[in-house]
């Protein structure tokens, strides 16, 4: 059966239920964020025992099959006798953990797991459901490996990562249990589970694949989608306080140019801004015949980054949903020629399933995206502090400008992180240094894109929450200027109790920590996402 025919559903009584074939960014978030169960399907569960029945078949008759009777890498030519097939997967794991560097956040652990154990479901892994079940036992007791960030090339697959991920199965590693760092054994003591003894092809099974630059992937997109929306919200706190114009956001202005992200962007301003009688108030006053292009091409900028973020959900939607492994197992055969060395009588194919080159490209352009919803921002930010440029308001809205700094150096904080970001931005996926004797000669670095990704969202995420606090100090100080009586648009007026609600009104100068920690806070948790409508 192939994976495009796996079908079931993805939840029974609250319990995500893997196929293979329909996890989707919301349950790994749901597993990994918020502790949601899984398990495996029972259609599934038959798949992979088809699958090993192949696997021993072909290693009882001596078959040669890469992975399973041979070495590995430039090591592919080597037999290996059947006798010495368990040890050679246990060896596999423990000489593949080679990662350095800090240790991945229990989040991306945990989406790990999940993502894992999905792949292997999809039954052309040739491993027993043993596997899958123990790894899901990890995500129900709260073992969660120690996994370092860096080693990756991203093909063949994130190879230390899951090497790492899969050491605690067999009693060796470390593993995070009830915060803290215990060896893989003990962990496995504390909970009641004995080390599993891999056979032949399962500690192949368990690294070769893009469970680490993908579980970075799905969680960096459920937190890039509330990053966008709170984006609509900053930039309209920022066109209120600016004396801009929704004139540009007309939805006939955006249907002359119809790209989808443009169009969400604009929808999403126009019902932030509804009813704004501050709006009405200049519309006939010359203050301005046009405003500068980080308020009126908010819907062109913003909309790109969102359409970018879709691509990478295609992308995604796929892979996580994919079988990544090498080889692969067809247990119903036909698949090559069965004279064809090393297929196994036509049912084991050797391929590339794990290059990383669509996640890394995709995550490449995520990233790219997601620094320019920075650059963009901080340019805002900008504007709303430049005595010269914001509309009348004080100097770096202090309220005592000269004795008070006010908010000169949030801006400062902004820009930093803006132009670090250009630094994290620059391709990963354009590199390649060739490994194992030259035999893996070309590598997609997805691993690299994926967390220098991470990076430049969390950058955002700052600089977002800067303009957000910005906006609301210079809203309120236009407000109190002489437009006191008049209302910004609806959604402006809530976004403005709610920060307000967290942190107070600048009055004079204080210590800025624990404000940009608060708001930083809410554009994370997607405090303020609801008010930019039902999402499209």
């Amino acid at each position: 059966m192939s994976s495009q025919e796996v079908r079931g559903p993805s939840r029974v009584a609250g319990t995500i239920v893997l196929t293979g074939a329909d996890l989707t960014i919301d349950d790994v978030e749901a597993v990994a964020r918020r502790g949601v169960a899984a398990s495996l399907d029972d259609a599934a569960r038959s798949r992979m025992r088809e699958a090993r029945e192949v696997i021993e078949g072909l290693v009882a008759e001596g078959a040669v099959v890469y992975g399973v009777t041979t070495g590995f890498g430039d090591l592919a030519s080597v037999s290996i006798p059947a006798g010495e097939a368990a040890r050679l997967q246990e060896n596999l794991l423990m000489s593949h953990a080679a990662g350095v560097g800090p240790s991945f956040p229990r989040e991306v652990v945990r989406a790990m797991l999940l993502l894992r154990a999905n792949t292997l479901a999809l039954g052309h892994s040739g491993c027993r459901p043993v596997l899958v079940d123990r790894l899901l036992d990890f995500l129900r007791l709260g073992v969660h490996p120690v996994v370092p960030e860096q080693g990756s090339l991203g093909a063949s697959g994130d190879l230390a990562p899951l090497a790492h991920l899969g050491l605690p199965l067999i009693g060796r590693g470390q593993a995070e249990l009830n915060g803290s760092v215990v060896p893989g054994l003990i962990a496995l003591r504390e909970v009641g589970l004995e080390p599993l003894e891999l056979g032949p092809k399962e500690g192949l099974a368990l690294l070769n694949g893009t469970q680490m630059m993908s579980a970075i992937g799905a969680l960096l997109l459920a937190d890039a989608d509330r990053l966008v929306r709170t984006a609509s919200v900053a930039a309209a706190l920022s066109v209120e306080a600016l004396l801009g114009t929704e004139v540009a956001f007309s939805a006939a202005y955006q249907l002359a140019r119809p790209h989808p992200g443009q169009i969400a962007v604009a929808a999403e301003l126009r019902h932030l801004l509804r009813d704004s009688g501050l709006q009405l108030s200049h519309h006939g006053h010359a203050h301005k015949v046009q405003d500068p292009y980080s308020l009126r091409c908010v819907p062109q900028v913003h909309g790109a980054v969102r359409d970018a973020l879709d691509h990478l959900r295609r992308v995604l939607d796929i892979e996580l949903n994919s079988a990544t492994d090498n080889p692969l197992v067809f247990a119903g055969g036909g698949v090559a020629d069965p004279d064809t060395i090393a297929t196994g009588g036509g049912r084991v194919i050797s391929g590339g399933n794990f290059h990383g080159e669509p996640v890394a490209l995709a995550l490449d352009f995520a990233k790219l995206a997601i620094a320019e919803l920075g650059s963009i921002s901080e340019r805002r930010t900008a504007l709303l502090v430049d005595p010269r440029l914001n509309g009348g308001l004080p100097a770096f809205l202090a309220t005592a400008s000269g004795v008070d700094s006010g908010m000169m150096i949030y801006q400062y904080t902004a820009a930093a992180l803006a132009s670090e970001n250009k630094v994290l931005a620059h391709p990963a996926s354009v590199d390649s240094i060739p490994t194992s004797a030259n035999q893996e000669d070309h590598v997609s670095m997805g691993s690299v894109a994926a967390r220098h990704a991470r990076t430049v969202l969390e950058h955002v995420e700052r600089i977002l929450a800067i303009e957000l606090l910005v906006a609301a100090q210079a809203l309120e100080l236009r407000l109190a200027a002489g437009s006191a009586t008049l209302a910004p648009g609806s959604g402006v007026v809530e976004a403005l109790a709610r920060i307000r609600a967290r942190v107070r009104h600048l009055d004079a100068d204080r210590e800025p920590a624990a404000d940009l920690a608060a708001a930083t806070a809410m554009v994370h948790d997607g405090e303020l996402v609801d008010l930019v409508g039902a999402r499209a």
